[in-house]
């Protein structure tokens, strides 16, 4: 166990974060599952903006690579404009 107070500051802060990363990450994951079964094209469309942000957030904040986001985001917009 850490003996000194910075060192136990930073432990809860760095649970913190790693609940709030947790929640984003899998909120993005279930956005990103309902857009792919979307089978409405005006309504992909509206969910491809949210989840595209989503997307660009979490690679800001470096939960996921920015190679990752790119292909993601590539992914779902040439899915959405197939529909």
């Amino acid at each position: 166990m850490a003996n000194h107070k910075s060192a136990l500051k930073r432990i809860r802060s760095n649970e913190k974060k790693r609940v709030l990363n947790r929640y984003q990450h899998k909120t993005t994951r279930n956005a990103i599952k309902a857009l792919r079964l979307a089978t409405d094209k005006a309504d992909a469309t509206a969910k491809l903006s949210n989840v595209i942000s989503m997307i660009d957030k979490l690679a800001k904040k470096n939960v996921i690579h920015d190679n990752k986001a790119s292909n993601l985001k590539s992914k779902l917009t040439k899915f959405v404009n197939k529909l």
